[in-house]
């Protein structure tokens, strides 16, 4: 099933040049743009200054900046290990046809970029449902154009989207 799944969605690659490069802005570069956004959006969403407390306004965006931190930087320490001793290859090292988009290295299980968007999106949620939902989408786009540009399996995109939900879970339990 893993890789029938992949095929379908890899298939769709190496049919036009500007939907390849579309594909590896969101699969490469688009985590950089969701972790800037996520950081404007937590650092412009509360009034400080126009609130009657700004005190515990400040503290509010204290833990939200927080919680979004430590959950994405647990995930990509925690795929990084999950990595190293799970060893799944990437898609192009068992289909010699596979040519993926762009050169990626390492072990594929579980894809970091994946695990750190989804751990800040539910960080978000935890902060604010509609943002969350929003962000929980561009894990998801950056997770699909992965599959797509060849570097990773489906199961390597669920197990980061579990892995950052997980984690984003327990700190804001912890917290």
């Amino acid at each position: 099933m893993n890789q029938i799944i992949f095929n379908f969605f890899y298939n769709l690659t190496h049919q036009s040049a500007f939907f390849d490069k579309i594909i590896v802005f969101f699969a490469a570069d688009f985590i950089y743009i969701v972790i800037i956004l996520a950081f404007l959006f937590l650092l412009f969403h509360h009034k400080i200054f126009l609130s009657q407390n700004p005190v515990k306004e400040l503290m509010e965006k204290w833990r939200e900046f927080f919680l979004v931190c430590v959950s994405g930087g647990l995930a990509w320490g925690l795929a990084k290990i999950l990595k190293i001793l799970i060893h799944t290859q990437r898609p192009f090292d068992i289909f010699p046809q596979v040519q993926s988009l762009f050169v990626e290295t390492g072990y594929a299980f579980p894809s970091g970029h994946t695990a750190v968007a989804s751990a800040v999106a539910f960080a978000l949620f935890f902060t604010n449902k509609k943002v969350g939902y929003v962000f929980m989408f561009f894990a998801l786009l950056i997770g699909f154009a992965r599959i797509i540009a060849g570097v990773h399996f489906p199961i390597d995109i669920l197990g980061g989207f579990i892995l950052g939900a997980l984690i984003a879970y327990f700190v804001k339990r912890s917290s």
